[in-house]
């Protein structure tokens, strides 16, 4: 096991956090007169900003060191799930994003309002919050991990909470002053950080493999296939063009915390250009960090791994961090895994604070006292950002306890509940925008018999084994179905 970081390292983190410090301050200077202005920008912001922060906001600290998993035990096929993704920002181009600009949302979920009232509204920002809670704290914790087992070398409790708390001051300080705008730049930074540690990774490995003939290797154990043409492969072609493409509708066009960053362009060609180009940029910067994966296949294809640490499961690329990285890149990496995490934390506190506000608290507080100034909401703004990471830091530490406690994974439930969520706005979205028929009553059943549909196809739920692609088309069609049953109001 290496010593930890050396001098060089703590140099980078430093310059890292000074870098963090200085735009943060930078960024809160922006001015701010109200809520939309906080949440969407009034729509100022330029495209490819956006389209960079989409990047940043779907690429998280699990996904920095995830993606290597895949190609190192299997092969490339993941990158076809981008392909997927390429789909469905393009239906959600020419589908939401125009709805979404004629009736000047600020959040994605106000469109339900324009067909089933304002309680449809209410009901699908608090299915958002439910999943995103549970969803974005296992990712906080997931991403605290990583830094606690860098930076101290271990995952006590007390050195995971330091994790916790570095993160959640790290999304504070670009989101609670600037708001969207500040977000959109910061992930600019997290993206170019996290990007620029994943290209020196990777060539220092290419460099000390300089002996050995990478692609024989990678031939021989069939680590190139990147299209999976079986039936019932986890990312084959009809998986790709089923369940994964729906997951991919919900999660780019139906989630406020990637579409908020959408709803800030200046128009909807802006808006659904950004979504292409994100979809664009991130192919390659994938297909990167799973040429990692395969470069750590080919360095370990002789030696015995044991991919744990205290009793935690760790993927091999946190294993090479962990043993082999040289001084310097270690700390590169380090700041490489806070960015991936920090990018997706700060976007989701502004998204549910956004949610809260704009869906939940002005209609509440418009109705109460009419006269209430701009001023007050975008108090209210701040205000809710601040709880959600109370919040966050909270769920972060109760998938801690969970993890060590309780033999049904609290991280693998809580990473999935988004999906889970996802069903039943699919199916809400889709009679809203495709169909005249629907009702306001019909809404909740409509969200909790998508979410139920998939939480009973779990195999802790009722030991059923089924793919999670058909997971998703069958929750949708539920919730689908359920919204169906009614002529319309």
């Amino acid at each position: 096991m290496s010593n930890g970081f050396s001098s060089l390292d703590w140099f980078v983190f430093a310059a890292y956090f000074l870098v963090l410090a200085i735009s943060s301050y930078l960024f809160s200077q922006f001015k701010v007169k109200s809520a939309r202005d906080y949440f969407v920008s009034s729509n100022t912001m330029p495209m490819l900003a956006v389209a960079v922060s989409i990047v940043a906001t779907s690429q998280s600290a699990a996904t920095f060191l995830g993606v290597p998993e895949f190609t190192y035990v299997h092969d490339f096929t993941f990158i076809g799930f981008y392909i997927s993704a390429l789909l469905a920002v393009v239906f959600i181009s020419v589908v939401f994003v125009p709805k979404f600009y004629k009736y000047k949302v600020v959040t994605v979920y106000e469109l339900l309002q324009t067909r089933y009232g304002e309680s449809a509204k209410k009901q699908a920002g608090l299915m958002f919050l439910l999943g995103r809670i549970m969803a974005s704290g296992a990712r906080l914790y997931i991403g605290a991990l990583a830094v606690s087992m860098i930076l101290f070398l271990d995952i006590s409790f007390m050195h995971m909470l330091v994790s916790i708390i570095l993160l959640i001051l790290g999304a504070l300080a670009y989101t609670y002053f600037g708001g969207i705008k500040s977000i959109i730049f910061s992930d600019v930074i997290q993206a170019a950080t996290y990007v620029g540690a994943g290209i020196l990774v990777f060539w220092y490995l290419y460099v000390s493999l300089h002996n050995v003939d990478i692609l024989q290797v990678l031939q021989t154990h069939n680590k190139l296939h990147a299209i999976d043409t079986s039936l019932d492969g986890k990312f084959s072609i009809l998986a790709l063009f089923s369940g994964w493409l729906l997951l991919n509708i919900a999660a780019f066009g139906l989630d406020q915390d990637m579409t908020q960053r959408v709803l800030s362009c200046k128009n909807k060609n802006d808006a659904a250009k950004s979504l292409i180009l994100s979809i664009i940029f991130t192919i390659p910067i994938v297909l990167l960090f799973l040429g990692i994966g395969a470069l750590l296949f080919v360095h370990y294809q002789t030696s015995q791994v044991t991919q744990n640490f205290q009793g935690e499961s760790i993927t091999i690329f946190m294993y090479y961090i962990l043993n082999e990285m040289p001084s310097g890149l270690r700390g590169l990496v380090t700041v490489g895994a806070i960015a991936a995490a920090l990018s997706s934390t700060n976007s989701v506190l502004g998204a549910m604070a956004s949610v809260t506000v704009e869906d939940l608290y002005r209609p509440w507080k418009m109705q109460k006292n009419p006269n209430t100034d701009e001023a007050h909401f975008l108090k209210a703004s701040r205000n809710a950002v601040l709880l959600f990471a109370v919040i966050l830091a909270l769920m972060a530490i109760i998938s801690y306890f969970w993890q060590r406690e309780s033999e049904l994974s609290l991280v693998s439930f809580a990473l999935g509940v988004m999906t889970f969520a996802y069903t039943g706005l699919l199916g809400v979205f889709f009679s809203a925008v495709f169909t005249s028929r629907g009702s306001t009553k019909a809404v909740p059943f409509a969200l909790i018999g998508g979410f139920i549909s998939v939480l009973a196809l779990q195999p802790y739920t009722f030991g059923i084994h089924i793919g999670f692609a058909w997971q998703m088309v069958l929750g949708t069609a539920v919730s689908f179905l359920i919204m169906q049953r009614d002529k319309g109001d």
